[in-house]
């Protein structure tokens, strides 16, 4: 499993950060405080304070090149 922290901060972000996370298999959360959503649900991140950093969850050691493209979102 590998994590990052990001930050959200415009609903164009939002919509962005779920079509790159929606082209991969392994699953991937974020965690804000005490809850946590599937990363892929742009319902379940509207529900969540995103303009604050989150930490993102990648449940897969073979995520290098979503790593990469998720850097532009880092916090």
């Amino acid at each position: 499993m590998k994590s990052i922290n990001i930050c959200l901060e415009m609903t164009s972000s939002v919509k962005e950060f779920v079509n790159i996370t929606q082209a991969y298999d392994y699953p991937i959360t974020i965690k804000s405080g005490h809850y946590v959503v599937d990363a892929k649900s742009i319902l379940g991140l509207f529900s969540i304070d995103t303009s604050k950093p989150v930490t993102v969850e990648i449940q897969s050691d073979d995520c290098a090149d979503l790593i990469e493209k998720l850097k532009k979102f880092q916090a």
